[in-house]
């Protein structure tokens, strides 16, 4: 089958499909149009990667890359917004002395750490870590709340703080429990 073919009757198919999971995700009607168009930009991309358009390892993989897209969007927004509010914060407030100044800046900065190091897990893990951290939830509460074994949280905290103190140091989160 040509790849013009194959692509049209890629689109065909998961056009629609597509557009609800990047709904369903993004919220936003021109955000979920452009994250399928993306989606479909990077199945032109790796066509060749792609068996018969109705196949179900084609339908896994054409959801995995709108997932992945609408996600990818969805952090961008997130990102974009955190840094306007705190753009408009800061601008729109007067410091009163040098150490508030300071003060603020070191906030923000440690918010931006922060929210580059919850960037690197689900948002589960992210709820485990602050409902256990900040909240002070013993792990087999927060496993009763997510109807998940206490084990399973304990392990999913274990990874997602392997993986943020990877990404940003040991120190971080040593000097921040």
């Amino acid at each position: 089958m040509p790849k013009s073919e194959k692509l049209e009757l890629l689109y065909q198919l998961y056009e629609k499909p597509f557009y609800h999971i990047a709904y369903t995700i993004l919220n936003h009607h021109q955000q979920a149009e452009d994250a399928v168009s993306d989606a479909f930009f990077q199945v032109m991309k790796h066509l060749d990667r792609i068996g018969e358009p109705d196949s179900p390892s084609t339908k896994a993989y054409m959801i995995k890359i709108i997932k992945h897209t609408a996600i990818n969007q969805y952090r961008k927004n997130v990102r974009q917004n955190q840094y306007c509010t705190e753009l408009n914060d800061t601008v729109f407030q007067v410091a009163d002395s040098h150490d508030e100044l300071e003060s603020r800046f070191k906030k923000t900065s440690l918010r931006q750490m922060l929210s580059e190091m919850f960037s690197l897990v689900s948002e589960t893990d992210k709820k485990i870590i602050l409902l256990h951290c900040q909240e002070n939830k013993s792990f087999k509460e927060i496993a009763d709340m997510f109807n998940m074994k206490e084990a399973t949280v304990r392990k999913r905290f274990e990874r997602a703080r392997k993986r943020m103190t990877a990404q940003k140091g040991e120190d971080f989160y040593a000097s921040n429990q």
